[in-house]
Parts: C-alpha cells; sequence; structure tokens
C-alpha cells in the first residue's frame, strides 16, 4: 500500500489514528486499541521515508531534517484531514496520523452536556479543556466555536499548530493561524491578536508560562479565550496554572485567574460496550464560590464545589462515569479504569440501585 491506500484505510476502518514505523506493519487505533493494517506487512525505512515526503513540502522535508520533528495537517483529497507528526525513534523516521473528519459535529452529536452550548454564548471570560492525548479535546472545542460561528456575528482567531478543523465562515469571520506558517511562534501570536480585533480567541494548546500569561492577557482584556491543557481534572487544571508561574507571581494570577475563568470542560473518551467511544465529562463553571476559592489557593475545594452543584450544570468525571454504567454505555470495570475518584464512583453506582 501507498499513503493514500493506508490513509482511505483508516477512514474504511473507523480508526482514529495510524501509526508507521521502520520494521513494524502499520497500526491503527480503533475505539482507543492499536492493531496492524490487514494484509500489509512491515514498513523498511526507505519506504517509509518515501511515504511521509510524498505528502510534505520542500519547506517542511528541511524543517523536519533539521529538527528531527514535525507538526502539520494534511488534506486527504475531500474525504478527511490529518493532524501529522513526523518524528525519528532509533535513528529512523516514524510517523503519527490523527484523522480529523471534515464535518464539524455538534455538541449535542458529541453527545456533550447541554451546559457546553451556554460556553459559546459567554461575551468574554476563559473557557478551558483539558483532558489526555487523543480524549477529544480539539473537536470539543471545534463545536463550541463552530456554534459561535452559526449563531454570532463575531471575529474568531484561531491560534493552532497545526490547523486542524477548518471552519466555513457563517455569520462569523474567522482567521484561523498555524504556526510556522502564518505566524513565528505562539507568544508573538497572542501578543499580536489584540490588534486584530478579535471577539473570540482560541489557543491550540497552553504549552508553556509565556502562553498561559499571554492567553490570561487576552482573557482579562474583555475577550472570550478558549484553551487546552493536558490535566485530568478541574482542581488539577487551575493548580497546573498556577504553578507554571514563579512563587512570586502566583498570588497575581490567582486574582487574573479568579476574574477570568468561565469554564472548565475534563473529557475521557470511554469505549462504548457495542464499538465506538463516548465522553465521560467533568463540569466546572465559574460561579461566584468557585472563584473566590482559587483566589484564595484553596482549590481542594473545588471537587466538593462540582459534587455539590448538580443544580447550576456542574458534574464530576465520576458521576459522569456512573451515569454511563446505568444507562448501560459502558462496561463498570472499564469504567474504574478511568475514574479520578473509585471510591466516589462506586458510591454514586450504589445509591441508584
Amino acid at each position: 500500500m501507498d499513503i493514500q491506500q493506508l490513509l482511505n484505510t483508516v477512514l474504511v476502518s473507523k480508526a482514529s489514528d495510524l501509526h508507521l514505523l521502520t520494521d513494524i506493519a502499520p497500526m491503527l487505533r480503533v475505539d482507543g486499541d492499536l492493531a496492524p493494517v490487514l494484509g500489509q506487512g512491515p514498513l523498511g525505512t526507505d519506504d517509509l521515508k518515501n511515504m511521509m515526503f510524498s505528502i510534505m513540502t520542500e519547506e517542511q522535508k528541511e524543517l523536519f531534517l533539521a529538527n528531527k520533528e514535525l507538526d502539520f495537517s494534511y488534506a486527504f483529497e475531500n474525504k478527511a484531514r490529518f493532524r501529522v507528526n513526523v518524528y525519528f525513534q532509533k535513528g529512523t523516521p516514524a510517523s503519527a496520523f490523527r484523522l480529523i473528519p471534515m464535518k464539524i459535529p455538534t455538541i449535542s452529536e458529541l453527545n456533550l452536556p447541554e451546559i457546553c452550548h451556554t460556553f459559546g454564548q459567554l461575551k468574554q471570560g476563559f473557557v478551558l479543556v483539558t483532558g489526555p492525548t487523543g480524549h477529544g479535546k480539539s473537536t470539543t472545542l471545534a463545536s463550541i466555536i463552530n456554534e459561535i460561528n452559526r449563531n454570532r456575528k463575531t471575529h474568531i482567531v484561531t491560534i493552532e499548530d497545526p490547523i486542524e478543523y477548518v471552519f466555513t465562515p457563517n455569520i462569523s469571520i474567522i482567521s484561523q493561524r498555524e504556526m510556522h506558517l502564518d505566524t513565528h511562534s505562539w507568544d508573538l501570536a497572542l501578543k499580536s491578536v489584540l490588534r486584530e480585533d478579535p471577539d473570540v480567541v482560541l489557543v491550540g494548546e497552553m504549552r508553556d508560562y509565556e502562553t498561559i500569561q499571554a492567553a490570561l492577557t487576552v482573557a482579562e482584556t474583555g475577550h472570550l479565550v478558549f484553551a487546552t491543557l493536558h490535566t485530568n481534572s478541574a482542581s488539577q487544571t487551575i493548580d497546573r496554572i498556577v504553578g507554571v508561574f514563579p512563587e512570586e507571581q502566583q498570588q497575581q494570577v490567582k486574582h487574573q485567574l479568579a476574574s477570568t475563568i468561565e469554564g472548565v470542560i475534563s473529557q475521557r473518551l470511554i469505549p462504548l460496550r457495542n464499538g465506538g467511544r463516548i465522553p465521560a465529562v467533568e463540569i466546572l463553571t465559574g460561579i461566584p464560590s468557585v472563584k473566590t476559592v482559587i483566589r484564595e489557593g484553596k482549590t481542594h475545594l473545588i471537587d466538593n464545589i462540582i459534587q455539590t452543584s448538580g443544580e447550576l450544570g456542574m458534574i464530576s468525571i465520576d458521576k459522569s462515569l456512573a451515569k454511563l454504567v446505568l444507562a448501560g454505555k459502558i462496561d463498570k470495570d472499564m469504567a474504574l479504569t478511568y475514574s479520578n475518584r473509585p471510591e466516589e464512583f462506586i458510591s454514586f453506582l450504589r445509591d441508584k440501585k
């Protein structure tokens, strides 16, 4: 198979990822599990290199060889887009392809909580989508951004590495900026975004102190900012943001975060009993009590606020998992592997029986 045939196999197999490594058969990730492409033997170094270079521009090839790794997006005919990471391992080239569907799913199609609609109605503030790699953060953000695109007259600016979902302007206008293609750094892009008259800003990933600081500043100046972070819960998200700053700045950051935070969506994609995956989602909203505990550095109280604020749309990841088990959608043992607090998860199941 050539690379085009392999990418088509991803679509036919309903896989989320394709992995290509030397001396190993191409591997697909389907519903979270890896399996080899049927009928395809191990790839040689030259074959793999030719596959990768066939979809890269000359500039991308130079960057890859110079930096030993590179992220970029690739449009596969008119069928799908892929986020591609090419890298070296044991001195040989390798690559990981993440499927990005052409159609942006809606919040309802993603089985996300109804409260997610309200995040797209905000005029300003900071909304974070968190979770492990490969658990749907970008898709959740795309669904919210596209809802804004369909319902509000705004200027949306996205800063991504690389551009994943491509938005078609509806009643909003959308500027999508890709790292290296449209800007040289996250820091520069976030500093200049305030001069681009945005209403909504999407930061593909907050990777470091400078990016987080700049994103907070944009939110503080009256804009609606969405961003992702690799954390496992709302409380951990707040701690991570504060913790990247030097100690002498942390009190100021707590006040900045308290004044801007409007929501944290923390999610996992859980295998369904009958195939496919469904999100288990923790929701935190920026109610006054949340802002107070952030300002006072008492983030250990956030979990309790979530547990006692269900009527406000909040839910813990463990309660979300338990609901999916009780609905017969996922297995109890599978849910336990994704639980943050197994005791709470078991307790909720017991109370509902």
